[in-house]
């Protein structure tokens, strides 16, 4: 089967280094890969993290106790500098790109999720690359997404994309903890297989995304349960998407 659509989710931990300062050249090597598909006529959305770190960058400590409100406003604050960081790349690859950021609501059935679908197919229509993000300073604490993880796959599923890629700080799903000498990477998983007993407590802290493997694990079963076949890889390893696009043996995949 031909691959025309995918949609590649890039975690926080991806995109920061150890001082959660956002990392331009990953930026630029994930934009440098979209390049590549592009001209293979491969069109990506790009599901981004990243924007409340980018504010908590400028804002520093706030003062707001209340912590959905921190949240938006750091997100709000970053999430303009998000995209001044994208565009300017995607420019300099001669490309175009477009911000989307959605609440829960715009997946529902009925007209929302009809305009949803027409402003993603007007998009890659004219050849421009979508960056979805969760519109945090106007979704309420209820009815938000679990994390990016899940808003990727709703996005895949709408536009009916042929791979959902999700990338994090690891190299794939593994037997234990991805440090121990004695556990092993999983190159393929199927969704009736009991892999969770392998998942740790990631024990984040805020600020660093609010999806770790346990999340990412019950999204990518999810995904490929409906015939998108989804991988979890390291989105710090050089040519990654490209790689996995080209049937490489990169990440964990997820098929039905």
């Amino acid at each position: 089967m031909s691959i025309k659509r995918i949609v590649v989710k890039v975690g926080t931990n991806v995109l920061t280094n150890k001082d959660n300062r956002i990392l331009g050249p990953v930026l630029k090597e994930l934009v440098r890969q979209i390049s590549v598909l592009y001209e293979r006529d491969i069109m990506v959305v790009l599901v981004s993290s990243g924007s409340a770190i980018a504010g908590k960058e400028v804002l520093g400590e706030c003062s707001i106790e209340d912590k959905s409100t921190r949240r938006q406003v750091y997100s709000s604050v970053g999430q303009p500098r998000m995209m001044r960081h994208y565009y300017s790349i995607f420019h300099d690859y001669g490309m175009r790109c477009a911000q989307v950021l959605a609440t829960k609501r715009d997946f529902t059935p009925g007209k929302y999720r009809e305009n949803m679908i027409n402003c993603y197919e007007g998009l890659l229509s004219e050849g421009i690359i979508p960056i979805a993000n969760e519109d945090d300073a106007v979704s309420l604490t209820m009815s938000m997404f679990s994390d990016n993880d899940e808003l990727a796959s709703l996005v895949a599923e709408l536009i009916d994309a042929d791979r959902l890629i999700i990338l994090t700080d690891t190299d794939g799903l593994y037997t234990g903890h991805p440090d121990d000498e004695n556990s092993t990477k999983l190159a393929e998983v199927k969704v009736n297989q009991n892999v969770e007993k392998y998942v740790k407590a990631s024990g984040k802290k805020e600020g660093e995304g609010r999806g770790g493997m346990e999340s990412k694990l019950k999204i990518a079963k999810g995904a490929a349960g409906k015939d998108i076949p989804t991988y979890i890889a390291n989105g710090k390893r050089q040519n990654v998407i490209v790689d996995i696009i080209d049937d490489k043996e990169v990440g964990t995949k997820f098929i039905s």
